[in-house]
């Protein structure tokens, strides 16, 4: 069985029984307390924010979100990073958080490289994480991508992981609650610099955000 296949197979039968297991949990969970997205700030050091047009109401019944934000911060007239954020209150009833892979290449965006970054000292106090980094690309078009899992205490990038602390923080604690957030920097020139100067920016707002985020994704 080729690698990709089986680790589809397997991601596919995990989510298959995390919404089994979480569909049949019968109690009830208290609502987190949380700053809501509206009050996240549009201006983040240098970086001005523009807000995105809201989705469309079909991609958001399939993406189930309770709350999300969708944002472009500019720094200055060169530079721009996308912000999504989407909060997933109770994860019970089928309305589980989507990896950004499986949607992008329904808008057009393919993966031409993938792989982990870790960020050290992402908070300024010490704290280490390890996020997603893709690459994805539509036509001449280029973007670097860092997205990971955000909730309940921690910063996950897999999903396989994601899926297991689910279940366990169902049983152990009875929350489901959980969030994903996604930064896109585009990506200039096919040289190495180019990738090299997008992954800089995106880690660069990366970190400006970062120490406010537990206020918004507990």
């Amino acid at each position: 069985m080729k690698p990709v296949y089986f680790r589809a197979t397997a991601l596919c039968a995990m989510m298959v029984a995390a919404t089994v297991f979480l569909a049949n949990a019968r109690r009830a969970e208290v609502p987190v307390s949380r700053q809501s997205f509206t009050q996240f700030p549009m201006t983040i050091g240098q970086w001005r924010a523009v807000v995105d047009p809201p989705l469309d109401p079909a991609v958001l019944k399939v993406l189930g979100v309770d709350e999300y934000l969708s944002r472009v911060y500019y720094k200055g007239n060169q530079y721009a990073a996308g912000l999504y954020m989407g909060f997933y209150g109770s994860q019970r009833q089928g309305d589980t958080i989507h990896s950004p892979m499986n949607c992008l290449p329904g808008s057009g965006w393919e993966p031409v490289s993938e792989g982990r970054l870790t960020l050290t000292n992402v908070d300024g106090a010490g704290r280490d994480v390890t996020v997603n980094r893709y690459v994805v690309q539509k036509g001449l078009d280029r973007q670097m991508v860092l997205y990971w899992y955000h909730g309940r205490g921690r910063v996950v990038a897999s999903e396989y992981e994601s899926r297991a602390l689910l279940i366990r923080d169902a049983i152990m604690t009875n929350r489901t609650d959980g969030s994903l957030v996604r930064v896109i920097v585009p990506v200039r020139g096919a040289d190495e610099s180019g990738f090299a100067t997008a992954q800089g920016r995106a880690e660069e707002f990366v970190r400006l955000i970062f120490p406010s985020l537990d206020a918004y994704l507990p």
